[in-house]
């Protein structure tokens, strides 16, 4: 029903069918709260006491987990551009989550994975490095929720599990997100729904044309980049999942980084 619905919606917008940004979000609200309440979805913790506490009120909690999945749909839909960006930014994530499903018995929930994983891959061979078939909007909302879905569920089997970890595994879509939207209210003046060219992967294919090298080349090359210093800055999460305070700290660590490069990029572009 989620990836239907969410398919669908993106295939409208792929189809050239004019929809308001505003109007689209309305939409995806009203999708997300007829889905969470009709599925039943819910986070039972999110590592911070008094927010744990707020999810115990049902309005609360239904629009924290709203909010969840429109950072990650919206995550998603903002990185795609470039080959291999987002598809390949998505098998990392599904493969770290098969190996916690696999490892610890949830059988059902790795062998939905592992499928998911063969599709990506199949869409990777024709999309990167040379792209012959894109994802689009429905394609970038599809793997949105599957991965939105794919961490709530994860988050619940492995209770052990800091949830602090998983936000370290989605930090890169989520503050792509926040980042922009405060970014474009405080420094652009503009609408936060409305898109821009100054997203960091934007930012990093500028950057990468001063250098010398080519559209195509740039294109591949700033998935290649951004997708291997994503799995480096994971790892450390993933050897200290369990650790609830490592995580936290490291989490809000990561938005130090993305900051200083993305002012060290836009410093190099304007020096060019």
């Amino acid at each position: 029903s989620f990836c239907t619905l969410f398919f669908l919606l993106g295939f409208i917008d792929d189809l050239k069918v004019k929809i308001a940004p505003k109007f689209r979000l309305i939409i995806m609200v009203g999708f997300l709260f007829f889905l969470v309440i009709h599925n039943q979805i819910y986070i039972e913790k999110t590592g911070l006491e008094f927010l744990n506490n707020l999810l115990e009120i049902d309005i609360f909690s239904l629009f924290f987990i709203c909010l969840c999945f429109l950072f990650i749909i919206n995550g998603c839909n903002l990185i795609d551009g470039f080959n291999g960006l987002l598809s390949i930014h998505s098998l990392v994530i599904f493969i770290i989550l098969l190996g916690i499903n696999f490892t610890n018995g949830n059988n059902d929930l790795a062998y939905v994975l592992f499928f998911i994983i063969l599709i990506n891959l199949l869409f990777i061979k024709f999309n990167f490095p040379k792209a012959q078939m894109f994802l689009g909007d429905s394609g970038a909302y599809l793997l949105g929720i599957l991965v939105a879905i794919s961490v709530i569920k994860t988050s619940i089997l492995n209770p052990t599990i800091s949830p602090f970890f998983f936000a370290v595994l989605l930090f890169y879509l989520f503050f792509e997100v926040f980042f922009s939207f405060f970014r474009k209210i405080f420094i652009t003046r503009k609408s936060p729904l409305l898109p821009d060219n100054k997203h960091l992967h934007m930012i990093f294919y500028k950057f990468l044309l001063t250098t010398g090298k080519t559209k195509f080349n740039s294109n591949y090359l700033v998935s290649a980049y951004i997708n291997l210093s994503y799995f480096f800055l994971i790892i450390p999460g993933v050897f200290f999942m369990f650790n609830g305070l490592f995580c936290r700290y490291y989490f809000f660590t990561l938005f130090f980084i993305y900051i200083y490069f993305y002012k060290f990029f836009r410093k190099k572009i304007k020096n060019k």
